[in-house]
């Protein structure tokens, strides 16, 4: 009775984090005190202070042995697949490889001399093993460096953010014209101990389970059978798409967390791991699935649904929250060939795109029989940069009306869900309407009793945006014509041959560039008669 009745009406619901950059700066803090006199002894010279100081805030230690270097090293605690270098695989895991993703590893190639590391594998051995050989590598250039004496070039040392405890310090540091090259957070006195774990920073690691207020961000699972488990953690730059089943009773529908939306939205993800600074997680958009399957998308994003009983039935279940990424058109601009990314906007909310086969905006597809009838519903996505055009052939009869024929071929030119708005950009984002532009519709038709619509032409008007030496691809128009001609009525056992066209343009509208210099200006001005007295 439970499973049966249960899962009939639910919602599904659009998650957007909006996260800020998960990487933050280690700092630490220096306690530097000047000696003074004591029984002990007398105060050291001011030039062995000096000295002493210098090498308390002397830079981090630099890697530079290559045997330890690992650019393939991604996963923390993991074995890189093919990763020849990575200290997290055993003998196991490299009899499993089938190449070295990266087979030397070598320092900066301008010094004169240095050390390599090479990775090999030997497949002839059973089981493979992987084969690391340490050379010794010889620049033929004269320009080379003999020897790297300036330490503090090779490593660079995170900034110390700034916090509340130590705003004044930094704020008395760099507010000056001038300001020492060497942060007073550069100890390396390991003995010295930190007097405070307040400025401590820590950063996302890939992989690593995103943190909340209360635990990790959860997202159901199954585990090892089909059923589902709630202790899933969303790892940091995983992309994770999940189903498994759940059984629920319907006296207990209102007691479950994980098919309530507050299991979901109720927490608060940290920005940075350990800290205070905390990121609400947004609902974008809410969908309502009927008894019958048909689903219905909410006006607002605010509508908090609950687990209820209603008529022996559960509804307001959550039976999905993962949603799949909408693919990009380039990054900013367009890209010649990607398709054109297209959409609708609900009253009050952002974008949808489209929900058709491409999820862009298509026209016409030719068919080879070039029957239009036939070719109901075989469309194709306009690419960005081609012009394009289609068409078909449609036998007209004198039994066909006119108003049912003309609805036809509407659909037949249009399409099914024909967009109201085109992306600007090849990432514009589906909330930020104002970087979609709205599609103008224009209609040309003669006077007449019955006109059907026999082409449709798309212009595209776009734009060079940005900088000259990487300009990027802007769309700033779109405009949709629609042609009908007059049909007359046909004799009876007459026919008459239409041809349909679609057509697409793209039209280059940039500026040209301003000149660098501009022609200095004429004065249209007559001189007085006695200018040059005395000398004529």
């Amino acid at each position: 009775m439970a499973a049966a009745l249960l899962l009939r009406r639910g919602i599904f619901f659009i998650l957007a984090l909006l996260l800020p950059p998960f990487w933050t700066a280690e700092s630490s803090v220096e306690s530097v005190s000047e000696p003074t006199a004591s029984a002990a002894g007398p105060v050291a010279p001011p030039e062995i202070r000096a000295a002493t100081r210098v090498r308390t805030r002397s830079g981090p230690a630099p890697v530079t042995d290559v045997a330890k270097l690992c650019v393939c090293d991604l996963l923390v605690a993991q074995c890189d697949v093919n990763c020849c270098c990575d200290p997290d695989c055993n003998a196991a895991d490299f009899s499993l490889f089938t190449t070295c993703s990266v087979p030397i590893v070598t320092g900066d190639s301008r010094l004169c001399s240095q050390k390599a590391a090479i990775y090999s594998l030997d497949v002839e051995a059973n089981p493979p093993e992987r084969i690391f050989k340490l050379i010794d590598q010889v620049n033929p250039s004269v320009f080379c460096i003999h020897a790297t004496n300036y330490k503090q070039a090779l490593s660079f040392s995170s900034p110390e953010m700034p916090t509340s405890e130590n705003f004044d310090q930094l704020l008395e540091r760099f507010s000056s014209a001038t300001f020492s090259a060497e942060p007073d957070s550069w100890n390396m006195n390991t003995d010295a101990q930190n007097p405070s774990d307040a400025n401590e920073t820590y950063r996302y690691e890939y992989g690593v389970p995103i943190q909340t207020v209360d635990a990790f961000l959860r997202l159901p699972s199954s585990v090892v059978s089909s059923w589902c488990s709630d202790a899933n953690p969303a790892g940091f730059l995983v992309n994770q798409a999940t189903k498994c089943t759940r059984s629920v009773s319907v006296e207990k529908c209102g007691n479950i967390q994980a098919v309530s939306m507050l299991f979901y939205i109720n927490s608060s993800i940290l920005a940075v791991p350990k800290s205070s600074q905390m990121v609400n997680i947004t609902v974008q958009s809410i969908v309502v699935q009927s008894l019958n399957g048909m689903r219905t998308l909410l006006n607002g994003s605010d509508v908090l649904r609950l687990p209820m009983i209603l008529d022996e039935l559960c509804i307001n279940i959550v039976l999905g929250v993962n949603t799949k990424p909408v693919p990009l058109s380039g990054n900013p601009g367009y890209v010649v060939g990607l398709p054109i990314r297209a959409g609708f906007r609900p009253q009050g909310s952002g974008i949808i795109q489209n929900t058709n086969k491409y999820s862009q905006l298509t026209i016409l597809q030719s068919t080879s029989n070039q029957d239009c009838l036939a070719a109901q519903g075989a469309r194709t996505p306009i690419l960005f940069g081609y012009n394009m055009i289609s068409g078909c052939k449609l036998r007209i009869t004198a039994a066909m009306k006119c108003k049912p024929l003309t609805q036809t071929l509407l659909d037949l030119l249009k399409g099914q869900s024909f967009p109201e708005y085109v992306a600007s950009f090849g990432n514009s984002q589906s909330q930020d309407v104002l970087d979609w532009v709205p599609i103008t519709h224009l209609h040309t038709s003669e006077q007449s009793s019955c006109q059907i619509p026999v082409s449709l032409e798309i212009e595209v008007k776009w734009t060079k945006y940005g900088s000259l030496v990487n300009p990027q691809a802007r769309i700033v128009n779109v405009t949709a014509s629609i042609t009908t001609t007059t049909l007359k009525q046909l004799p009876s056992g007459r026919e008459r041959t239409v041809p349909i066209t679609s057509s697409v343009v793209f039209t280059d509208i940039s500026s040209p560039a301003e000149p660098g210099y501009k022609a200095w200006p004429t004065i249209n001005a007559k001189l007085p008669f006695d200018f040059f007295f005395p000398f004529v």
